[in-house]
């Protein structure tokens, strides 16, 4: 069994959509990041970075924070599920993965900052992440143009970056401009996995829609 620690953010959603995909038993613990949850001793003890998500692995007592290396821990707990075999799609999904937690996360994350959350605060920070958003919807645009999926396979790249695209309203983003990339969103939109996941501590919305 494996407790999972997280909140209703794409970071969390990453992990909890991974576990759904797997069919892992979890339980679930919220963490609520907008009370300070985080800041807990006893969740600094799992976690000492002190952010979701986090896990407990109770098969084996490895406990995991950061989200990208929960997702390769848990690959390989089962076998190497989602991982391409190959080794040209492994280092592909590792790429984009890469991709995501250096830049999809970071910056998207700084819009939802800036733009969302105290937007006039900072014009210049404003226009410098919404540049970088454009950015880099048009880089997974192109990418998405010839292939399927990031790694060409449905992969751990995919469930990492989905939920961040599912915030594309809070980083007024319009997907139909990147047909490639809503052709992708809609997709995996659409796995009942990625439908439970999403839902995970609780339901906030349905999944958002272009």
């Amino acid at each position: 069994m494996i407790d999972f620690y997280t909140w209703t953010t794409p970071n969390g959603r990453k992990v909890s959509i991974m576990l759904e995909e797997l069919g892992l038993e979890y339980n679930t613990h919220a963490i609520n990041i907008t009370q300070g949850d985080q800041n807990d001793p006893e969740f600094i003890k799992i976690s000492p970075n002190n952010k979701i998500p986090a896990i407990v692995d109770h098969d084996n007592g490895v406990t995991m924070m950061e989200s990208a290396a929960i997702m390769l821990y848990l690959a390989e707990k089962t076998g190497g599920q989602f991982v391409p075999k190959t080794d040209k799609g492994r280092w592909q999904m590792m790429e984009w993965l890469m991709m995501q937690m250096g830049s999809v996360g970071p910056m998207l994350g700084q819009t939802h900052h800036f733009v969302k959350y105290n937007q006039g605060k900072s014009p210049y920070a404003e226009e410098r992440y919404l540049a970088e958003n454009k950015r880099i919807y048009g880089v997974l645009d192109r990418r998405l143009a010839d292939h399927e999926y990031l790694a060409d396979e449905y992969s751990i790249a995919d469930m990492a970056t989905w939920p961040w695209i599912s915030r594309f309203d809070w980083q007024t983003m319009d997907l139909n401009n990147f047909p490639n990339l809503k052709r992708w969103y809609l997709a995996i939109a659409a796995r009942p996995a990625v439908q439970r996941g999403f839902d995970v501590p609780k339901k906030v919305q349905d999944i958002p829609m272009p």
